[in-house]
């Protein structure tokens, strides 16, 4: 990612924590089934991002995401980074260097975004859930690996829709991404998330 700094943070949305109220059991257990519902009832979700980093680098660009199992974040120039989830695998591929480095999805937080359906519970686990100010944030970790990290998922309630994620890598350092310009419901053309496929490489090398 680029090293561009912010001189001032926008307001998309402040962090949720700072006045946000932790959910009772009951109330967690409510706020956990609408966030099910709304995942498991969205197919394509496309939205221009902002991505800032824990120590002030940013970077912007487009996100499709695609349930079941397909993302990709394209960045704006000139930042070279593509980042593509397909066939349970993730990858990150440098244009300059025009070289991948894949994972397996399931090692990603981000992972928890593309599941089908979508269930808070057994492997995974819910770690807290707060609400402030027409928000609602839920932190959830894989529940065999707390150790590689955990995704925040921050949604507006009213209507419900995805507003924002933090990831807290395995080092503890934070990403924060905030989605605006969404659109949901669209056809996506599936070529956009086939990385695999060598006429895909050979598109990408030629820019």
């Amino acid at each position: 990612m680029n090293r561009r700094k912010l001189l001032a943070a926008p307001a998309l949305l402040a962090p949720i924590s700072a006045s946000a109220q932790s959910q009772p059991p009951q109330g967690q257990a409510e706020a956990i089934r609408r966030v099910e519902a709304y995942f498991n009832t969205l197919t394509t979700f496309r939205a221009r991002f902002l991505q800032v980093a824990q120590g002030g680098g940013s970077a912007e660009g487009t996100a499709w995401i695609w349930r079941p199992s397909r993302m990709r974040f394209e960045y704006d120039p000139p930042e070279p980074t593509l980042l593509i989830a397909a066939d349970n695998q993730f990858f990150h591929y440098d244009r300059e260097l025009r070289q991948p480095t894949v994972v397996p999805l399931s090692s990603t937080p981000l992972s928890v975004l593309l599941r089908s359906p979508l269930r808070l519970s057994g492997d995974v686990t819910v770690a807290g859930v707060e609400q402030a100010r027409g928000l609602l944030a839920v932190t959830v970790y894989r529940t065999a690996a707390p150790a590689e990290g955990r995704i925040t998922l921050i949604l507006e309630e009213n209507p419900m829709v995805l507003r924002q994620w933090v990831v807290l890598d395995a080092q503890g350092r934070s990403t924060r991404v905030t989605l605006t310009q969404i659109e949901t419901g669209q056809r996506f053309d599936p070529f956009l998330f086939a990385f695999n496929d060598p006429r895909f490489r050979e598109q990408l090398d030629q820019r």
